[in-house]
């Protein structure tokens, strides 16, 4: 199992799509994590932001090289100190934006590291929002553009609070030291960027290209619906393919053949969603299992793959209906 990062509490889960049959299917596992769970009703005010003091960056200066961080000298700020290191020139990062990054994680005062993407060798993707990931982040990053390494440090105020983190070797009152390389944001306004792909199936549903962020049509055609799973590239990315037991981000967008009526649609919560393929229909994660990231997909699930005749309660769904899905992928995460 890919180590999960030490920053991200148990994100919510998908309903809609969970797998019929298991109550806690959009929930994430976080058996290998330490992560505490931030609480909403004990949010600290926000902090001040600071130019320093932070430690120098002796190794591994560009963006995208692994960092190494000399350990402080002498007290850190009680405030949260954050610096640009590069300036990027792309998409600035809002609140609630999921970031892509890769990261280092340091103590202030032993300048031991606790945790880094960059030997992962992949990035962590998470939200930027309260209750996902400690506020240290969500408050230092807010704000800078893509393509930016942005330095910070992060008193337990806005880090783990007094209980630290235990499994990170982090105690109650440390102070963090981060080094970020923003490489991506992903807001309720992205849209997959892939190169079009001919919808030449008649019998198929059509799917429109657009890529502003707003919701794509779906054309269902006057005819009887496929017996077998369809998934058809709309849109063609150039990224990674998704793997069966990879968690994705996406924006989505949920039709029933019969009557064409849309019974989902991340774009109308103006929301992006996560999942892992392993906590979905079947049909979706075949679907979109071997696909690459930045596509829009065309997924007709039959029956069998979908909800059967245990559709969810208020989706309104009918039993045994077949279901017609525009899935942007944005990201594996």
């Amino acid at each position: 199992m890919r180590r999960r990062s030490l920053l991200i509490a148990v994100p919510a889960g998908l309903v809609t799509l969970a797998a019929c049959g298991d109550e806690d299917s959009g929930s994430s596992n976080t058996g290998d994590s330490a992560t505490p769970e931030a609480s909403g009703t004990s949010a600290a005010p926000a902090p001040k932001i600071v130019d320093g003091p932070l430690p120098a960056i002796t190794a591994g200066t560009k963006f995208g090289e692994k960092p190494t961080v000399a350990k402080g000298s002498g007290e850190p700020s009680k405030d949260l100190a954050v610096k640009t290191v590069v300036a990027g020139g792309g998409k600035a990062v809002a609140e609630n934006d999921f970031v892509s990054a890769d990261y280092l994680g340091q103590v202030w005062q032993s300048a031991k590291v606790f945790d880094n993407s960059y030997d992962r060798k992949t990035p962590l993707i998470i939200q930027l929002s309260q209750g996902s990931i400690i506020d240290g982040w969500r408050y230092a990053l807010t704000g800078k553009k893509t393509g930016s390494r942005v330095q910070f440090s992060v008193p337990p105020t806005w880090g783990y609070g007094e209980q630290g983190n235990e499994q990170a070797g982090i105690k109650g009152d440390d102070t963090l030291v981060f080094v970020v390389d923003v490489q991506d944001t992903f807001n309720a306004k992205s849209s997959a960027k892939g190169k079009k792909v001919p919808q030449d199936d008649a019998a198929l549903p059509e799917v429109g290209t657009n890529t502003d962020g707003k919701a794509p049509s779906i054309e269902v055609p006057k005819a009887d619906a496929p017996k077998k799973l369809v998934a058809e590239y709309v849109l063609e990315g150039d990224g990674a393919e998704v793997g069966a037991q990879d968690t994705v981000l996406v924006q989505y967008k949920g039709v029933v053949w019969d009557g064409g009526k849309e019974f989902d649609s991340t774009y109308g919560r103006k929301q992006l969603t996560s999942f892992s393929l392993q906590q979905v229909v079947k049909g979706w994660a075949q679907g979109l299992t071997g696909k690459k990231v930045g596509s829009r997909v065309l997924i007709v699930i039959p029956p069998d793959l979908g909800y059967g005749d245990n559709p969810p309660q208020g989706s309104g769904i009918e039993k045994d209906s077949t279901l017609v899905f525009s899935v942007d992928i944005l990201a594996k995460m």
